[in-house]
């Protein structure tokens, strides 16, 4: 996954959307955090929370990806039937959508004659060039519920599928998570290199990425100093962390933590509240990062998102 995806808005969501949500998580009689709602911190939390919950549920969001497929050098057949090069078995999908040409590090995607895919409105009717989603704006192309866009990891290039009613955009009813507690919101300083430097982020995917370093967060946890390499997520700052809740009671691939961008004196906080799983958990299609060395917290981070136990993606 692209970090562009890692940090999308949640904020543009309408209040007809959000109202049951809301609901659920003040009010709603299987929530299991007992935390009362009348301290504003809490009530904070508790509503970005809800947001975040309802961006997994958005049509598009990460509930939605229904296929990943990596494509091979040349002509890939795309469509339902088996015979395809890239078979997309969904319900409602043409025996043959079209062809991904693969060639010279670009996607090209030519529909079959009758097969109505968009991009936006408008029907693509010959051959075009995909974006890939390295820029953070992927070409998207639409039949009917499904879409679908070019994700380029390292040297391959694959053909990522949403489906927007996925059966698991329902299933998913809630995400358990530590109760809030502000003292996991923790000022932080970030030392930015005297000069810039990378460092390797392992995936799911068994490769490494390299990413600039904007910087290392420093903060006081315990009583004890710690550190964590920190990546831009626009102007803001970007983690990915593992405690020794990791593997237990929380994602064994590590969480992600937006931090709000330093100020001048390169001051900041981290708000441990707000540590969430990778997109991993939820669905078998995403390319998650993993903690880079050095990530590794040696203590118990009891704050944010929990494995989700009861939630079993196909």
């Amino acid at each position: 996954m692209s970090r562009n995806e890692m940090k999308r808005g949640v904020f543009n969501l309408g209040f007809i959307l959000l109202a049951p949500i809301l609901f659920t998580f003040f009010c709603g009689p299987d929530s299991k955090s007992g935390e009362k709602t009348n301290d504003p911190y809490t009530r904070e939390v508790q509503a970005w929370r809800a947001l975040r919950l309802a961006e997994l549920k958005k049509p598009d969001g990460w509930l939605s990806l229904s296929g990943l497929f990596w494509l091979q050098a040349g002509m890939n057949s795309f469509g339902g039937d088996p015979g395809n090069d890239v078979v997309f078995g969904g319900e409602g999908v043409p025996p043959r959508i079209g062809f991904f040409r693969f060639s010279g590090g670009e996607v090209h995607f030519l529909p079959v004659p009758g097969v109505r895919v968009t991009r936006g409105e408008v029907p693509v009717i010959e051959e075009i060039t995909l974006q890939s989603d390295t820029g953070g704006s992927p070409t998207i192309l639409s039949l009917g519920r499904y879409n679908w866009h070019i994700i380029r990891r390292g040297d391959r290039l694959g053909v990522r599928i949403k489906d927007a009613r996925h059966p698991r955009i329902d299933r998913l009813r809630r995400i358990d998570a530590f109760p809030i507690d502000p003292v996991w919101r923790l000022d932080a300083i970030l030392e930015i290199p005297e000069s810039p430097r990378r460092i390797a982020i392992p995936t799911v995917l068994g490769t490494f990425e390299e990413q600039e370093l904007a910087g290392i967060l420093v903060f006081r946890l315990g009583g004890e100093e710690h550190r964590l390499s920190a990546l831009r997520s626009g102007d803001d700052l970007f983690i990915i962390f593992a405690d020794r809740t990791t593997g237990f009671e929380t994602y064994g691939g590590g969480r992600f933590l937006n931090v709000d961008a330093p100020d001048a004196h390169g001051r900041t906080w981290i708000d441990f509240n707000r540590a969430i799983n990778p997109p991993c958990v939820f669905s078998p299609f995403a390319t998650c990062p993993l903690p880079p060395e050095g990530n590794r917290l040696n203590v118990r981070v009891t704050a944010g998102e929990k494995m989700v136990r009861d939630f079993h993606h196909p």
